[in-house]
Order: C-alpha cells, then sequence, then structure tokens
C-alpha cells in the first residue's frame, strides 16, 4: 500500500496558531457481514484555529466519514481525535453532543431547516439547547439575520425563500452558539454558481472578519480553491495537501485583527 500522506501544507500564518483539531492516525472501519471496510486508514490531519481548511474528494474517497470525525458525529475504531485539546475518540454521546452545540457549527447542502418555522425560529433553536434566555436568543437571531442580509426576511419560512437565502439562514444558524468551528458539508451543492460563489465569499468573511476556524467538505475542486489549505482524499488516504488557489483573492483584507 501507497505510503500514507501526512498533512504537510502550513501557511505562514498557520504556522503561529494553535492547533484546533488535531487527527492522529484514525481509521475508521464499518462492519459488513463478515467484510471489513476500512473507510478511513490511519489519516493525519492538524487544523489552526482560525484557518479555513477543505476536505476535497470523489465519492467513496472518505471525506464524509472524515467531516463525522471532526464534527464529534462519531467515534474512531482506532486514533486520537483532540478538539481544542480534549480528546473526543472516548467520549460518551451526550458528551459528544454537548462539545457539538457548543464549539461546532454545521452547515449542510440541504440546508436543514425546519419548514414550520420562520427564520427567526430555526436560528434561536440551537440556543434553546444552551439554555439561553429567550429574549436573548431573539436578539442574537435577529441581529445573525441581519449580518447575512436578511433582516427583511426574518419572518418569512423557508419555502418562501430562495435557495440562497436558505443557504444564508443556515450559515446564521451555525453561529447561533458563537462556536471555534465552522463545518460545511457541501455548502454550495444545491446552489447555482453565481450564488454559490456568494456563498463561498461570505464564508470567507466568516473566516477573515470574524476569526471562524471553518472546514469545507467538497467535491467541487473550484469550490476547495476558496480554502486556505486543501487537503486531497483518496481511499481514505491523503494523498495530497496544497494551498487553495483563489483564497487570497476571495478572502482579500486579511484578518481584522492581525
Amino acid at each position: 500500500m501507497a505510503k500514507k500522506a501526512k498533512a504537510a501544507h502550513k501557511s505562514a500564518k498557520a504556522k503561529h496558531r494553535k492547533h484546533i483539531i488535531e487527527l492522529e492516525e484514525v481509521w475508521k472501519i464499518y462492519t459488513m457481514g463478515d467484510v471489513e471496510v476500512p473507510a478511513l486508514r490511519g489519516i493525519h490531519l492538524h487544523i489552526h484555529e482560525g484557518e479555513f481548511v477543505a476536505i476535497m474528494g470523489p465519492s467513496g474517497s472518505g471525506k464524509s466519514t472524515a467531516m463525522n470525525m471532526v464534527g464529534c458525529l462519531d467515534i474512531p475504531t482506532r486514533g486520537v481525535i483532540n478538539l481544542d485539546s480534549k480528546d473526543i475518540a472516548h467520549m460518551t454521546e451526550s458528551e459528544l453532543a454537548q462539545i457539538r452545540g457548543q464549539k461546532i457549527g454545521f452547515i449542510f447542502q440541504q440546508f436543514n431547516l425546519i419548514p414550520t418555522l420562520t427564520a427567526l425560529e430555526n436560528i434561536m433553536l440551537p440556543m434553546v439547547f444552551q439554555n439561553i434566555p429567550r429574549e436573548d436568543r431573539k436578539k442574537r437571531a435577529e441581529d445573525l439575520l441581519r449580518m447575512v442580509d436578511l433582516g427583511d426576511r426574518m419572518h418569512h419560512k423557508p419555502t418562501e425563500m430562495s435557495g440562497g437565502q436558505q443557504q444564508r439562514v443556515a450559515i446564521a444558524r451555525s453561529l447561533a452558539n458563537d462556536p471555534d468551528v465552522i463545518l460545511a458539508d457541501e455548502p454550495t451543492g444545491n446552489l447555482d454558481s453565481k450564488t454559490g460563489t456568494n456563498v463561498m465569499e461570505f464564508l470567507c468573511r466568516l473566516n477573515q472578519e470574524k476569526g471562524k476556524t471553518i472546514v469545507m467538505v467538497t467535491h467541487d475542486e473550484h469550490i476547495a480553491e476558496f480554502a486556505e489549505r486543501i487537503e486531497v482524499l483518496k481511499d481514505g488516504v491523503i494523498i495530497q495537501s496544497r494551498k487553495g488557489k483563489n483564497h487570497a483573492g476571495a478572502c482579500k483584507g486579511g484578518k481584522k485583527n492581525e
């Protein structure tokens, strides 16, 4: 078997940041009857605080499994996963749920908005599970909708909005609990190319202006190029690590706090 590739590329900025996510020799093996199917084969991946990383690969490459590991949605068969210096590999489901609610915001390809709730109510919902008072939830949801330029759509339901507007609501919802990490799963998959580019530029703004660590999973090379660093998976192994070509242009201006 080809030698496993470790994530080697580090930008000049990343060298001075702490690791917020560390995957060390992570394997995930699924058992189907008498057959073991390895989805991840001992991957190493370090993501720095405030970095924008794309995990890219074709169907079956292991990128979705890697996303589940990073997002505390699953635990590895073996190996170590540290999130903000805490090993999640041996946590209980309730512990994983708690850390997900506090540390990670999710953006999904299908938006996953609740159709019977308004945009405002969809964004308020994650804060309920963190016991945030209702008035505080409402104010933060309103502020987030204004931030994504949807202040005039607060009381609209998902079916009353375009795909791009729904994805912006989903982005606002991912920020509800002010997480350290935003995990985006094919965030432009259901959007036309122009709207998809607008969404990627907005994610760049979150990374640059708000300092959010963004981990994006995609099969689309054009979309991956918006990231600061691209990790390419094939057959459960990282085979390449390189700099994103469009990151500097799309995320022009640099971080405000630098």
